[in-house]
């Protein structure tokens, strides 16, 4: 199983703190959590992408560019590439080229984006929310099948065979499908033989079972071979030394986001038994310590019958710089060997 991280690089403005910095800190800051993750073994590092004051995440080919440069191993990728407003040339022109910079480690994962922001920025209506992204994924995965395309669509100016480069550094760019929890979503990923990405930012991850088969059935009606349908997990998730700790540090700024969000949308402001309930075992939260947390990802490899990949949401903690290099390197370090049966000793840990 891999094991990453997503960040959507949110601003102190957001996540609150008691020594809040300007934005080209926060984002100097998240270049070093990109190091360290690669640091610490971990095999990927996924951007966001949200048009709003809350993040810092408008360019997601820029900051991972930015850190190709930087790093060796880790696979950088998109956490979602918002295909729906976007032209999906210029986005496979972004990425190919990040994948000449990182020498092979570029990934795109694209979705509809469940924040809308986006739609209207770039001038799109969000009556054509499904029928926008239809088309751009189709017209995406020609264009990274070949640098000549014949192609006509109602979103924008057919393609007559021009060339289209940089090709990438792979002989395939991966492209991964970001999904919530609509089932057409998933057959639409299992009937295209796409990689899958399930958001999980609530509830039980076991609940997502019927959907994640849904998109395997769809996957083998199609005529595609199983170990093309992997399944990757989008997770809130931290670790620390100590569970209590881990709890502590993730809770506030959680809070502060799905409170404004919340807001936005309809939501009652987000509290502390609602945290504890997703944090418990049986929640969604992969919250604790290196064993607390590993022992929660093996269940939810069970429950969903294998997870190939599996990503932490940890900017909530993302005011506390140290903290966060910490949990980074406890999850490369002593989480990821866990997840993947290869315990380390035990570490005395005062809790």
């Amino acid at each position: 199983m891999e094991i990453g991280i997503d960040s959507f690089a949110a601003t102190s403005q957001i996540l609150g703190g008691e020594h809040p910095v300007g934005d080209a800190d926060r984002m100097a800051f998240l270049l070093d959590e990109i190091e360290a993750a690669d640091r610490a073994g971990l095999d990927v590092f996924g951007i966001g992408e949200h048009h709003r004051s809350d993040y810092l995440d408008s360019a997601p080919a820029v900051i991972l560019a930015a850190a190709a440069a930087r790093t060796t191993n880790i696979r950088l990728t998109s956490a979602v590439s918002v295909l729906s407003a976007a032209d999906p040339v210029r986005v496979f022109q972004e990425f190919a080229t990040l994948d000449l910079i990182s020498r092979g480690r570029a990934e795109i994962v694209v979705g509809r984006g469940s924040s809308v922001e986006a739609y209207p920025l770039f001038g799109y209506d969000l009556k054509d929310y499904d029928a926008l992204f239809a088309e751009k994924l189709d017209l995406l995965m020609k264009v990274r099948d070949s640098a000549h395309v014949e192609w006509t669509g109602r979103f924008r100016a057919p393609l007559k065979g021009q060339g289209i480069y940089p090709r990438p550094h792979q002989a395939s760019l991966p492209i991964w499908l970001g999904v919530g929890g609509t089932p057409q979503s998933f057959v639409r990923a299992g009937t295209l033989g796409l990689p899958l990405m399930v958001a999980i930012i609530g509830g039980e991850i076991a609940r997502f079972r019927p959907l994640i088969d849904l998109y395997r059935q769809a996957g083998a009606s199609a005529g595609h071979e199983a170990k093309t349908l992997k399944v990757g997990i989008h997770a809130m998730g931290f670790v620390a030394d100590t569970t209590r700790e881990a709890q502590d540090r993730f809770f506030p700024g959680w809070q502060r986001m799905f409170t404004k969000i919340g807001r936005e949308r309809g939501w009652p402001p987000a509290t502390r038994p609602q945290f504890d309930e997703l944090v418990a075992p049986n929640g969604a939260f992969l919250v604790g310590d290196p064993e607390t947390v590993a022992a929660k990802i093996l269940r939810a490899d069970r429950d969903i019958g294998g997870i190939d990949r599996l990503t932490f949401q940890m900017s909530s903690a993302g005011h506390d710089n140290a903290a966060m290099l910490r949990s980074i390197s406890l999850l490369g370090l002593e989480v990821r060997p866990r997840a993947n049966g290869h315990a380390r000793p035990t570490r005395m840990v005062l809790r």
